[in-house]
């Protein structure tokens, strides 16, 4: 099987559906000579960071906040944008300190996850944060967010809850996990 990547004859943008993403359309050639039309949305920022907080050895912050898009309270990670010339690490203490009310000392970045890269360019950096301490910045929130205590030993029954469904946010935990374990 052919891993060449596919010939782009050609690109159009199509308006999006929001200042900081565009949709354009493809017109690629497979190795194989097939010619399809593909549709992608790219994002105008950096991405964005998931932010694994870690208050201690075994215990990981979760925060609860308002999903739109699923009409309910969703736990999940903190998470957010990544601004201006910030790097992950930077972003990811930010967030930490605006969600979740703590900054850490410690910030690795693991590696970027997609969220759908069959049609979107978005990327968000995976970060572990430890070594935290409380620190509050004020935040975009609508609403101050419960931050949610939750040991990694009991991931098996986050992961069936159903208000924890955010695919990044499941991922990142066992990602984070593993690495954890790794490091010893």
């Amino acid at each position: 099987m052919s891993h060449r990547l596919p010939i782009i004859h050609a690109v159009r943008e199509r308006s999006g559906d929001s200042p900081d993403r565009r949709l354009e359309e493809l017109d690629l050639e497979f190795a194989n000579g097939e010619r399809r039309l593909y549709y992608r949305q790219r994002g105008t920022g950096r991405g964005a960071v998931v932010v694994v907080p870690m208050l201690d050895a075994q215990t990981v912050l979760l925060v609860r906040e308002y999903a739109a898009g699923v009409e309910r309270y969703e736990l999940g990670l903190v998470k957010g944008r990544i601004d201006g010339e910030e790097t992950p690490a930077q972003a990811a203490d930010r967030e930490l300190k605006e969600e979740a009310g703590y900054g850490a000392r410690r910030l690795d970045v693991l590696r970027a996850m997609t969220l759908a890269p069959t049609y979107m360019s978005h990327q968000s950096w995976l970060v572990v944060a430890r070594d935290l301490y409380p620190e509050k910045l004020p935040g975009d929130e609508p609403e101050e967010l419960e931050v949610v205590p939750w040991k990694l030993s009991e991931l098996d029954r986050l992961m069936l809850r159903e208000d924890f469904s955010e695919g990044r946010s499941l991922a990142a935990l066992f990602i984070a996990r593993e690495w954890l374990e790794r490091q010893g």
